[in-house]
């Protein structure tokens, strides 16, 4: 099936007032996503003109009723699917007022991709504690769509997993959006077995990659050294490798941290799976900031987002690179080929 024939890629809005807007701009304007499928932005097209006009950018828009009539106009518009901004956006200033706007278009483009009109999900990046003014309950996008998954499921229900990814590393919190010192609290063998599952069959299913090869940090530094610096590595995380090694899983660790991420290290693994944010994060940001890709792994359909924040500080300046947002789309779109092989 061509391009052309596919359906569109479905763009959240994100915050408003950040460099959300300035990217999906840049990115339509970026000859490198020519060939790919097109994307429908899912937002306000008044507040993407205004941010056009800012920046002296004359890029057509066209609001369009249903994704399919995307795919004829993206070569020469900017196709938006209407979502209207409760108050006016003003970029750096961002405004719980526009909370609702900002969730709707994360769950219209859920709907959308689960009823087929759209191919995947990609999110600009949101604010979240503007959110939680606003009532939202849940520590980020990962468990939002998470949420939004298991509510349209029938029987089964989804457990989401965050990967990072770049092209020198992928990597996997156990834990994600809970202070440090709760990590050991809960951190279990199920845990870590059930995440290290959803890592290696989406690696399958979405990445082509058979039987993956796993590594697991420790979580104390030296991975314990034996048990001296904590009994977490072998009261939990060597019982849940050993498990995974059992039921047939290419899976190593312990292994110290400080020492997993150099060059030759990375040549040895797919993805590595670290037991709390930071420990994974930072190396991947350290790698490669502007390319890195957040990928939601464990859910019935396909979501990629920019690996960075809102960057309020310089919404509206025009100095935003556009990197990781376009290196989003052109993993949902690689992944959403690989499921039709």
């Amino acid at each position: 099936m061509s391009n052309s024939q596919l359906p569109p890629l479905a763009l959240t809005c994100g915050d408003p007032s950040s460099i959300g807007g300035e990217l999906t701009l840049k990115a339509w304007l970026d000859k490198g996503l020519k060939g790919i499928a097109p994307f429908v932005y899912i937002g306000d097209a008044n507040h993407l003109q205004n941010i056009a006009d800012i920046l002296e950018y004359k890029i057509p828009f066209q609001q369009i009723s249903t994704p399919s009539e995307a795919t004829e106009i993206f070569s020469h518009s900017l196709p938006v699917l209407q979502q209207d901004l409760t108050v006016n956006s003003v970029l750096g200033q961002p405004s719980s007022d526009n909370a609702p706007a900002v969730i709707k278009s994360i769950e219209t483009a859920v709907e959308l991709t689960q009823n087929k009109q759209c191919r995947v999900v990609v999110t600009n990046a949101i604010a979240k504690n503007i959110l939680y003014d606003a009532g939202f309950k849940y520590p980020g996008h990962t468990e939002f769509l998470e949420h939004l998954a298991n509510s349209n499921a029938a029987s089964k229900k989804y457990k989401s997993v965050m990967m990072l990814a770049c092209s020198q590393l992928r990597v996997v919190p156990i834990t994600i959006h809970i202070p440090l010192m709760q990590v050991a609290e809960k951190l279990t063998a199920d845990l870590i077995y059930d995440t290290a599952k959803i890592v290696a069959d989406d690696l399958k299913k979405w990445f082509k990659i058979d039987n993956a090869k796993m590594v697991f940090t420790g979580l104390n530094p030296h991975a314990g050294e034996a048990g001296s610096m904590g009994k977490e590595d072998i009261e939990i995380i060597i019982p849940a490798v050993d498990r995974l090694l059992a039921d047939g899983f290419n899976a190593k660790g312990p292994l110290p941290a400080d020492t997993m991420f150099h060059q030759a290290a990375r040549a040895n693994y797919d993805v590595a799976l670290g037991m709390y944010h930071d420990q994974v994060l930072i190396p991947i940001k350290t790698l490669d900031f502007d390319k890195g890709v957040n990928v939601t792994l464990g859910l019935p359909f396909i979501r990629t987002s920019p690996d960075h924040g809102t960057a309020f500080d310089i919404a509206g300046k025009g100095i935003a690179r556009p990197t990781s947002l376009i290196a989003a789309l052109k993993l949902a779109h690689k992944m959403a080929n690989n499921a039709l092989i």
